[in-house]
């Protein structure tokens, strides 16, 4: 194995992680500054969040889950973890919730600062995720605001049929938008919906132009790693807005620069250097030990091509896009094929495609203990992809936010023996 990298102080971010970086932080202060301007506040979660409706009634958008990994990334997830622990929540909570209740416990100040307004609404768009349901439950009794579920039918037959779409629009049409129209005092426009639909396009296709980039050899991209940076703004309360159609452009240059050079992901400590492992990687990533989880990958050379995590927002990569043309029903498609919403066929012929077209050289797992959502089925999905491919698989733990599910020494011994049997598997093949 390659000796590992001396670490430095200074970390190393591409020009674009900045500026997503700041697009989060301006959120923030909007959310911030919401109740002086007067302006409605509505909570909703990622997966299957209709920003571009949302945005047709002039609210502010906050994200319950973004609050919790952010905070997990600044270290202060950990104390709110234990806050919420103290008043009766069990340790397999998911420490999503834990975190955001613990934030509300301790002054409802958000992770950049800014004191949190209550919401006006909680807005559940409901993807397959279970947790979600309870956590806008205990939410609800805690901030007493009013609360809507949009329902989507899980995809268990791996279809979506023309009565299923029609259920959810019926939904927004006769639920969420007269609820938005009286919350608001906005009337509702559906051209002005169709002209966030079309910015929402335009940096969806810059966006999968860089995730598919990591096909190239070297990858310009790490897919998981930096993947998380990218998604930031088109997962959040910036799809459909100019800034993230700028965002995405300018993200899209960078990494034609790149690839043009000849040169692979921008780690912390700055360029990667020589690619050795292609991987796939099922999971997400554990956020409060971000920076020290990359280098364990990128110190021994290895780069995420494709992971599952950078879907749960949307299967865009897919060839989903928002259809300003049918503006309500491509809404109700877009939350369809959020990650989540997938049956285990599906996530395993994702994996399966994703392993193919990248020519990854294995599959690993990180496996969080307290997200259901995605822990369940992973072990069946790790035992198909190697006897589809024939390609090693690894498996690894941690969690979201809570640090004392993080083992540094036990995920570096782990991924060491998985890069040695990727090793092997050349040898023999060779």
């Amino acid at each position: 194995m390659p000796e590992p990298k001396t670490a430095v102080e200074e970390v190393r971010k591409e020009s674009s992680m900045l500026k997503q970086k700041a697009m989060i932080t301006a959120n923030h202060q909007r959310l911030g500054r919401a109740r002086a301007e007067g302006r409605k506040v509505v909570s909703t979660f990622i997966p299957g969040n209709l920003n571009e409706l949302l945005m047709c009634f002039d609210v502010v958008s906050n994200l319950p889950e973004a609050n919790a990994l952010n905070n997990g990334m600044r270290r202060r997830s950990g104390d709110l973890i234990r806050e919420a622990e103290k008043i009766g929540h069990s340790e397999d909570v998911c420490t999503y919730v834990k975190a955001d209740i613990g934030m509300y416990l301790d002054g409802n100040v958000g992770p950049t600062g800014e004191a949190l307004p209550t919401p006006d609404l909680l807005l559940l768009s409901y993807t397959g995720c279970f947790t979600f349901m309870k956590w806008f439950e205990l939410l609800r009794d805690m901030y007493g605001c009013e609360t809507k579920m949009l329902h989507v039918p899980y995809m268990g037959d791996g279809i979506v049929t023309d009565s299923m779409r029609e259920y959810v629009v019926k939904q927004i049409k006769e639920e969420l938008i007269p609820a938005l129209e009286r919350l608001s005092g906005v009337k509702f426009d559906i051209d002005r919906l169709r002209e966030h639909l079309r910015e929402s396009v335009k940096a969806e296709e810059d966006l999968v132009w860089v995730l598919q980039s990591a096909r190239n050899f070297p990858s310009p991209v790490d897919a998981f790693f930096g993947g998380v940076y990218y998604i930031g703004p088109i997962f959040t309360a910036f799809r459909g807005t100019p800034e993230a159609t700028d965002y995405y452009a300018a993200l899209r240059s960078e990494v034609e620069e790149r690839l043009a050079a000849g040169m692979g992901p921008i780690t912390p400590e700055g360029d990667m250097g020589e690619e050795r492992y292609r991987l796939v990687v099922e999971g997400p990533p554990a956020w409060t030990h971000f920076r020290e989880f990359w280098k364990m990958f990128y110190d021994q050379g290895a780069v995420v091509v494709a992971s599952t995590y950078t879907k749960v927002g949307g299967l865009f990569d897919f060839g989903f896009r928002h259809d300003p043309d049918r503006p309500l029903e491509s809404l109700a498609d877009y939350c369809f094929g959020c990650y989540g919403n997938l049956n285990m066929p599906q996530r395993t012929d994702m994996v399966e495609t994703y392993m193919n077209d990248y020519q990854a050289d294995g599959f690993l797992i990180n496996s969080v203990k307290s997200c259901n959502s995605y822990a369940a089925g992973q072990l069946l999905i790790l035992r198909e992809i190697e006897r589809r491919t024939g390609k090693p698989a690894g498996f690894i733990e941690s969690d979201l936010v809570d640090p004392r599910y993080f083992s540094a020494a036990n995920i570096r011994t782990r991924l060491e023996s998985y890069f040695e049997m990727i090793d092997q598997k050349r040898a023999a093949a060779a």
